[in-house]
């Protein structure tokens, strides 16, 4: 396996407190026999939701669990059951997920609740710019990860079961004031770019935008180090980590995949400092206009709403942050860079701010207004 396989990122971090003699026997039922004792590695990433890689011989799996019960600042994050729910519906649908195992609440086995998936062979793909790839392959890595997208957003989530996974109306309404909520529980003072949005973004939802149509089932943090690519091929084999996927606005997924082009590398391994026509990245805007071409979307209506739909999402990937800043705070964040991951917060709030009030474009690669 090379090194930008998935498996590189598991380390032989100590396993305390996965008690893998009841994991494995409240496994057993679903799994069948199993050729070696089960073994257990803690994998890096993901912010909020720990998780393992199981292997027992040539047979491996990923284990996804809350984190302990003293990261409870925030009661609807770490949603599992959801997450567990949503792989469940999208088995053999056009949009690629791993296979789940099985979903335990049952915290008395390992001390959380968690769910067991299929281990997937390919690459996580961190930075938006692809370094690692020829120019060639970037343009294609993006160029499924859209199709993805688009075919996410053509899911008919009634026949796939997922009726009540979410309410169908006053989609942005509920975003803003959820998210609006879960920073003002997690910081111990206000932020000042983040009162100004709180109270900006209500007032600015697109008409039409706030009604029961067009409702999708959506990711909620949707980019492309969420996804894993074939192990040599440009193409998605697995959409990761649908902790926030809800039904909602398939603009808001769209314009959080885009937030890419306008954050720093140095910034949630965006890209927006980076030479993207030399790499052979398409722009935000050609972005869009093949999100468009391939959903039906009228590419005029989406920009005119794009400064909300950008600062939206900007607003909640701070509030995102600024959780964990306060789980860092705790001692309760999963990741081990998560001190250096929450100092992005505020210049996150200061860039959807910025797009808010004009003063800087709302497209990545518009010209600046002149002053």
């Amino acid at each position: 396996m090379t090194s930008e396989t998935l498996s590189a990122t598991a380390t032989a971090a100590s396993v305390a407190g996965l008690n893998l003699p009841a994991l494995a026997d409240w496994l057993a039922p679903h799994l069948g026999p199993l050729p070696e004792a089960l073994q257990a590695e803690r994998m890096n990433g993901g912010q909020s939701n720990p998780s393992w890689r199981l292997s027992a011989g040539e047979r491996s799996w990923v284990l996804r669990a809350k984190p302990g019960p003293a990261a409870s600042l925030l009661p609807s994050a770490h949603a599992i059951e959801r997450e567990f729910r949503v792989l469940q519906a999208l088995r053999g649908s056009t949009v690629p997920v791993p296979r789940v195992v099985a979903l335990c609440e049952d915290e008395l086995v390992i001390g959380v609740a968690f769910y067991v998936m299929d281990w997937v062979e390919g690459r996580v793909l961190r930075e938006a710019h692809l370094p690692q790839l020829a120019v060639g392959d970037r343009a294609a890595c993006h160029a499924d990860a859209l199709q993805v997208l688009a075919a996410l957003h053509r899911v008919d989530w009634r026949t796939a079961g997922l009726q009540g996974f979410g309410r169908e109306a006053a989609f942005f309404s509920r975003l803003v004031s959820r998210w609006t909520r879960q920073y003002r529980a997690s910081v111990e003072a206000p932020v000042p770019a983040m009162e100004r949005l709180a109270e900006w973004l209500p007032q600015h939802i697109p008409a039409g935008a706030d009604g029961e149509a067009p409702t999708c089932l959506t990711h909620g943090d949707f980019r492309l180090e969420n996804l894993m690519f074939h192990p040599t091929r440009p193409k998605v084999v697995a959409v990761l980590d649908w902790e926030l996927a809800t039904l909602g606005h398939p603009l808001s997924d769209l314009a959080y995949h885009c937030m890419a082009w306008h954050l720093p590398s140095g910034v949630l391994r965006g890209m927006a400092d980076q030479p993207l026509a030399a790499l052979g990245i398409p722009g935000e805007r050609e972005t869009i206009e093949r999100y468009c071409a391939l959903t039906g979307w009228p590419v005029d209506a989406v920009l005119e709403g794009w400064p909300f739909y950008l600062a939206c999402n900007l607003f909640r990937l701070a509030a995102i942050l600024l959780g964990i800043e306060a789980r860092a705070r705790q001692g309760t964040a999963a990741h081990p860079d998560a001190e250096a991951i929450a100092r992005m917060a505020r210049p996150v709030a200061e860039l959807g701010w910025a797009i808010a009030s004009g003063a800087v474009p709302a497209l990545a690669d518009a010209p600046a207004a002149a002053h």
